[in-house]
């Protein structure tokens, strides 16, 4: 499982599991802890994302409930891998 910070308050927890036919990626959107959005993709083969995960987070951001503020930057933090350390 890996964790990426969008900022203070909001992060994603993402995990790639097997299937019987591939692989899948599931990202959870947490805000301070608690869980507000889920969303996985599955795959065949391979992906071709420019990281690991970044089709799932942008799954789990454009299907949550968030300002549209808060869409927009953590759109183009996902986009340009530019996550709080």
């Amino acid at each position: 499982m890996r964790i990426y910070k969008l900022n203070r308050d909001y992060s994603i927890a993402c995990e790639a599991k097997s299937t019987r036919n591939g692989f899948k990626h599931e990202a959870t959107l947490l805000h301070n802890g608690i869980e507000v959005g889920f969303a996985k993709c599955c795959y065949l083969n391979r992906t071709w994302e420019a990281f690991c995960y970044q089709s799932v987070m942008r799954k789990v951001v454009d299907g949550s409930e968030l300002s549209k503020n808060l869409l927009t930057r953590f759109k183009k933090r996902i986009d340009t891998q530019n996550f709080v350390k």
